[in-house]
């Protein structure tokens, strides 16, 4: 099909433009002609009810000061060094007086560790999270503390902010000379996001777990959720909650939170320390450089599943680390201990009351089994060997006790590349149920491909994509993720269950990005993702409808840019930089005796020309980019001497470079210098083109060739050829899936424009007959459009469509996620 020029008549999109309920394209005369047929008669593959889910890990303070309602931060006094260089027991809290944090005998419990002992006539008060303790007027807090005082004291409790008092203090008697908890309840007379909670003593006494909970949570649970956070997540109606991690479950130590172990901080996520009364439970350095309370815990993810209709998934060490760690811990009886562990989450999660773990769940208020059917071993392990010969002992153990649970294994960290392709070789001749993908793409990248999983085995192990996501909270990334969701319920058959990552992210507290759900301490919003998600989730269908598209006209240039060197993390050297010209002209030489004027630096770092080198000095500096040329070159060979002189990694060279956001790089001694990737950078966001294991030598020279021949390019390390990639996947922006809803008989035709301009479309239904109208829910806005806690640019626009037939012409906005729900007679 070609695209042409022509005015829009009054179909469905212009009625829906005039009307204001969806935004004009951004040039409303540009139209792209494009057909679907779809063959009702056929039979598709089959979508599981728990086809798309979500993935809560604790990052960017998703629990403590997110979705765990607790307003108090720092309650237990926890807080260490281990957690962040930053912290202390006090952090969060001033004092006025005497207060002292203690590390002794006269705890609260063994793993309660630290108390806080005040001096009589002193206070301490809590700051809270983000701008500090979010109240609504006229709304109930219930506090509560551990407390003892050998005499006896009066606790005076009061919430305030610097305008004057939130409540009515309270006064709360200690009596007993042991610890004991005392309680108390505040209403707000008034709302404010600034709020402080000081607890004041008569007499001397020790504080520990000072918690101020709101009382309306989600569900009203007491040691509950936060109600709008829970609630963004239940409207998402996900067939699956993942957790806890992530690289929560896969770093630090595998030891326990014990004397024997000597309370070891840094610990992997494991279960039984976060089950039990709260103020029993261990605490954590989170990897994420924070404290984890464990106030949100297994039991709280049980339960939340439940509330919200949807399959526990937890993810358990593997013993082998990731996230950067890479170490396969070697000792049998921890092996043994962690596998045992998991036979006892499974208990805690189906064994009847009367069980040793099935008793512990009771006691915390839940008779009746959660019904735990699936369960993950390991997280991103980067090594492959190490990593499945542990999964086949935690595989083994698990059938043998409980052949009904599906046990989930894993690809490693990235889409590609050697590791990807080990642990798939290991997952298939071992005949695993299933495997988890992980991948974070530009939105490039997910255009691109659509068609990743037609091409895998129907008979091997299926997919759960755990983690993706595009890099980018625009509208724009939306659409490419929408774009590749339609391939995801192509291959149904395949991709089994799918997840974006992260869920959460406080704005005020942010590890990584992009996110699906946005907060701060007193107010909420959804992303441009997250109405992608919510759409599709709301809308699965329960078959694929087979269907065809055309696609759309486009024409591949060369490769063409300029060329670049860079670090990360690293200082390296740089000579004798050549660039010749297919037909053997030169384009460029540089070996830096007379400066290096020819370059441009549009990154970080330092650099200098040092006896006759170009060296970039900043050890620390990531992404110092320095660039030289034409970027209308295409077609020539790169040649440079690079030296790594040091830090972390090894150094990047540069092709294609038209500016800042959009290049090649073939980035040599990586990931702390651990493998070799060409990476391509498309408007910021970068994906891995190919990636190989490997490291560079510090001090010593290398010669690298980078030769680009159309969309063709070849890399030779030292004159022996090291790899190479043809870019030429179009990254089709017109997308569509059509599936079937069993219950209603609704077709659902889902169709995703990630253009500028208008799709209009020819729509043959087969002979499929149905209803003249339709319920359409579009999504469209500009490509940059950005939901924000004050503006809401991205939001689902309801409409009803009177002019469907067997064939029928829609015409999609520019920019724009749309699904027609289609009554069949």
């Amino acid at each position: 099909m070609s695209r042409t020029r022509w005015r829009l008549g009054l179909s469905a999109t212009a009625f829906l433009v005039a009307a204001g309920l969806v935004p004009a394209p951004a040039h409303a005369e540009d139209v792209t002609d494009y057909a679907i047929t779809v063959d009702p008669a056929a039979k598709g593959a089959k979508i599981d009810d728990t086809m798309y889910g979500v993935f809560f890990e604790d990052i960017n303070r998703a629990a403590d000061g997110g979705l765990y309602a607790e307003l108090v931060q720092n309650r237990s006094f926890e807080y260490s060094t281990a957690d962040n260089s930053s912290y202390t027991p006090l952090t969060s809290w001033t004092v006025q007086g005497t207060a002292q944090a203690l590390n002794d005998g006269g705890r609260l419990n063994e793993r309660n560790r630290t108390y806080l002992s005040l001096a009589a006539g002193s206070s301490v008060t809590n700051a809270g999270y983000n701008t500090g303790i979010h109240v609504d007027e006229g709304k109930r807090y219930d506090f509560s503390v551990w407390a003892r005082a050998d005499a006896g004291t009066t606790l005076t409790v009061s919430l305030q902010d610097a305008d004057g008092t939130l409540a009515t203090a309270r006064k709360v008697a200690v009596t007993k000379s042991g610890w004991a908890q005392y309680k108390a309840a505040f209403t707000a007379t008034r709302t404010s996001s600034n709020g402080r909670l000081t607890v004041a003593s008569a007499a001397a006494a020790a504080l520990d777990m000072v918690s101020l909970f709101p009382r309306d949570t989600y569900r009203g649970e007491p040691n509950g959720l936060r109600k709008d956070l829970a609630e963004k997540v239940a409207a998402l109606h996900p067939g699956f909650v993942r957790f806890p991690g992530g690289c929560l479950v896969n770093t630090g130590s595998m030891e326990d939170y014990s004397e024997t172990s000597g309370y070891q901080r840094k610990r992997s996520y494991q279960w039984k320390d976060t089950v039990g009364p709260v103020e029993q439970r261990a605490t954590n350095a989170n990897f994420w450089g924070y404290n984890q309370s464990y106030g949100l815990g297994y039991y709280e993810y049980f339960r939340l599943s439940e509330d919200i209709g949807a399959m526990p998934l937890p993810v358990v060490p593997a013993l082998v680390t990731g996230c950067g760690q890479n170490k396969a811990v070697v000792d049998e009886a921890l092996l043994k201990r962690h596998i045992q562990d998991t036979l006892d989450l499974i208990e805690f999660a189906n064994g009847p009351a009367s069980s040793t773990w099935g008793k512990v769940r009771a006691r915390m208020g839940h008779a009746k089994p959660f019904h735990l059917t699936h369960i993950e071993v390991g997280n991103e392990e980067n090594l492959p060997e190490e990593f499945f010969a542990r999964f086949k002992e935690f595989r083994a153990a698990i059938q043998a006790k409980y052949p009904d649970i599906q046990v989930i294994s894993n690809s490693g960290p990235d889409d590609s590349g050697s590791t990807f392709d080990t642990a798939w070789q290991l997952n298939k001749d071992a005949k695993v149920d299933m495997v988890d993908e992980h991948y974070y793409n530009s939105p490039q990248w997910f255009l691109q491909n659509n068609d990743r999983y037609d091409s895998y085995d129907r008979n091997g192990p299926k997919v759960f994509l755990g983690e993706y996501a595009s890099q980018g909270n625009t509208f724009k990334n939306g659409l490419t993720e929408a774009a590749f969701m339609t391939g995801l319920e192509r291959n149904a058959d395949v991709v089994k269950l799918a997840s974006y990552a992260p869920l959460f992210a406080n704005e005020d507290y942010v590890q990584w990005r992009p996110d699906l759900i946005w907060f701060n301490n007193h107010a909420s919003w959804n992303s441009a993702n997250y109405e992608v998600q919510k759409l599709f989730m709301n809308n699965v269908g329960d078959r694929v409808v087979p269907s065809t598209a055309t696609g759309t006209p486009s024409l591949l240039a060369p490769i063409t840019g300029a060329v670049g060197l860079s670090t990360w993390a690293t200082t390296a050297a740089y000579d004798d930089v050549k660039v010749t010209g297919a037909d053997g002209n030169t384009l460029l030489t540089d070996d830096f005796s007379g400066g290096a004027a020819q370059w441009t630096h549009t990154g970080g770092g330092s650099w200098s020309v040092q006896d006759g080198q170009y060296v970039q000095t900043d050890v620390n500096a990531e992404n110092t980019m320095v660039s030289a040329g034409d970027p209308s070159w295409h077609d020539y060979d790169l040649k440079v001497k690079a030296t790594k002189k040091a830090g972390k990694e090894g150094f990047l060279v540069a092709f294609g470079v038209k500016d800042t956001g959009n290049y090649y790089w073939w980035n040599i001694g990586g990931w702390n210098n651990t493998q070799s990737a060409v990476e391509q950078a498309v408007g910021g966001g970068k994906s891995t083109l190919i990636s190989k294991a490997g490291s560079v030598e510090t001090g010593r020279a290398y010669d690298i060739d980078v030769k680009v021949r159309g969309r063709q390019v070849t890399l030779y390390l030292d004159g022996q050829e090291w790899g190479g990639f043809t870019d030429d996947k179009p990254a089709e922006p017109f997308r569509q899936v059509v599936t079937k809803d069993q219950k209603t008989g609704d077709l659902i035709v889902k169709v995703v424009n990630a253009q500028d301009a208008a799709a209009r479309t020819a729509i043959d239904l087969g002979r499929a007959k149905v209803a003249s109208k339709a319920r359409v829910t579009t999504l469209a806005a500009g490509p940059d459009a950005v939901n924000s806690e004050t503006s809401t640019a991205v939001a689902p626009v309801t409409s009803t469509f009177d002019g469907v037939a067997g064939k029928f012409s829609y015409t999609f906005p520019a920019n724009s996620v749309t699904f027609l729900r289609i009554r069949q007679r």
